[in-house]
């Protein structure tokens, strides 16, 4: 077991005359390996779902435990630590940091564990040629394209070696073309390396890829579904 959520319940602006309550009493478990895409109409409480499985946001109440650890039993210091040692996090707007080049983004999180710079340069040399971003390693963000900067922030995601990887909308601002060649090298990693992989999506490209379908709406697990083969 991987991920186990109970009861989990996320509200926003509890103390006002209009709460949001983003997730509802879910239960849930995801097993490591898995290749899910979570999915649902803007607003129905994916990506706050994603937040809260990643440690980036903290419940109102019920617990996220990942590999028997509870994450809400860590300090903010803990916290940090187990996320920049077990998940990976891909965003929608990339966020990669603009004054670095793409090797310095990947290298950056590994700095952050205390890795020598030879590990540092080593891994983050294999991971962008992986991406089949070699000859780019140099470049900054601004000089690359979406899918370009999309596949930057894969290879910063993998790099600290993480058990899990959450994707937020990671094809939303790519082509056909780059989708597919992205959505390529995660189901790759996924098989070859057993890294799970989460997405929070509406893109059908992802959806078909994915093996198990996880129906998000108002908060509210409506569907749960794998696919064989």
């Amino acid at each position: 077991m991987a991920i186990e959520i109970s009861q989990l319940n996320k509200i926003y602006n509890p103390d006002t005359d209009f709460p949001v309550h983003a997730v509802k009493a879910l239960d849930l478990t995801i097993q490591a390996g898995e290749f899910v895409a979570i999915m649902g109409p803007s607003g129905s409480g994916k990506t706050t779902l994603l937040n809260l499985l990643s440690g980036l946001d903290n419940p109102t109440s019920g617990t996220v435990c990942i590999n028997g650890c509870c994450l809400n039993e860590l300090s903010e210091k803990q916290l940090s630590a187990f996320r920049r040692d077990n998940i990976g996090f891909i965003f929608q707007d990339y966020s990669l940091l603009p004054v670095l080049t793409a090797m310095e983004n990947v290298e950056f999180v590994m700095q952050l564990q205390g890795k020598s710079e030879l590990k540092c340069r080593q891994r983050a040399t294999e991971l962008l040629a992986q991406v089949g971003l070699a000859e780019l390693q140099h470049k900054r963000p601004a000089n690359l394209s979406g899918g370009q900067q999309q596949r930057v922030a894969v290879a910063r995601a993998l790099a600290s070696h993480p058990q899990f990887v959450m994707a937020d909308e990671p094809t939303a601002n790519l082509d056909a073309q780059s989708t597919a060649g992205l959505l390529d090298i995660m189901q790759q990693l996924n098989e070859k390396e057993g890294i799970t992989f989460i997405f929070s999506t509406h893109d059908p490209r992802v959806i078909t890829r994915a093996r198990r379908v996880i129906v998000f709406e108002d908060g509210q697990l409506k569907e749960d579904k794998f696919h064989v083969g």
